[in-house]
């Protein structure tokens, strides 16, 4: 399988390509570093894939988007809360 879609990605990160390269490269490097998947079947094993997969999947949120976003239920948020990347001034 390949990337995931761009027109999939760029909402993720407010339509910048910038932002959402250092989302994926900041992802990418905590997967690098050992932390856990946060989707339960990547299409591959690199962390690159597999970081812009759970940003598709709104796994990875930006938090000027996570600040927006209408607050989850309490449940939901134990289970399945999404990992905030700081927002970078361009």
């Amino acid at each position: 399988m390949g990337y995931p879609p761009l027109e999939d990605l760029l909402p993720r990160s407010n339509y910048s390509i910038y932002k959402l390269v250092r989302m994926a490269s900041n992802r990418a490097t905590e997967l690098a570093d050992g932390k856990s998947k946060l989707i339960a079947e990547p299409s591959m094993d690199k962390a690159t894939t597999v970081a812009l997969e759970e940003i598709q999947a709104g796994k990875v949120v930006l938090d000027e988007v996570a600040e927006k976003a209408p607050a989850p239920q309490k449940k939901q948020q134990e289970e399945s809360a999404p990992v905030k990347q700081e927002a970078e001034n361009a």
